[in-house]
């Protein structure tokens, strides 16, 4: 089943275009400013299970990483610990880290699970997310993805 789920994860990936996901050698899902998450709060997906976007007004940079907040109380929790609000696998898709490939994330689909969170890719022809779920492992997909981000996360992809 998990090699099914690998070959469809590539051949969707290749169909959709290899320059959509396009990434670069850093091992953070950021863009051209710095800014993870797509602007979204961290401490949203942790501590409340919601996908809020932040604002520039709340605002902190961890490890050269812009963080944005819905408020000055999110703000404060972050910059106190801010390792614990870091997303897994640098903000990429866990399922992609899984099959072995960086891609960008829809920062609305995602999971909460044993005080981390994971973000997913999601288009028209793959819900990253759902495969994730449908495997029903949790814990065997995250020890894989755990393996592979040692790799990845200074590699192109």
């Amino acid at each position: 089943m998990k090699n099914t789920i690998k070959s469809i994860l590539a051949v969707c990936i290749l169909f959709t275009g290899t320059i959509t996901f396009a990434q670069d050698k850093q091992a953070n899902n950021i863009d051209n400013s710095n800014i993870a998450l797509q602007g979204y709060s961290p401490v949203s997906y942790l501590d409340l299970g919601l996908a809020q976007r932040g604002v520039k007004e709340y605002k902190s940079e961890y490890q050269k990483v812009v963080y944005y907040f819905t408020s000055a109380a999110q703000k404060a929790t972050f910059d106190k610990n801010p390792s614990k609000y870091l997303p897994q696998y640098g903000g990429y898709c866990a399922f992609g880290v899984y099959a072995g490939a960086k891609f960008r994330t829809d920062p609305n689909k995602f999971i909460v699970k044993d005080g981390e969170y994971f973000l997913y890719l999601n288009d028209v022809e793959l819900d990253a997310k759902q495969l994730w779920l449908n495997e029903n492992n949790h814990k065997g997909l995250v020890k894989k993805s755990d393996e592979n981000w040692k790799k990845l996360k200074t590699t192109y992809n």
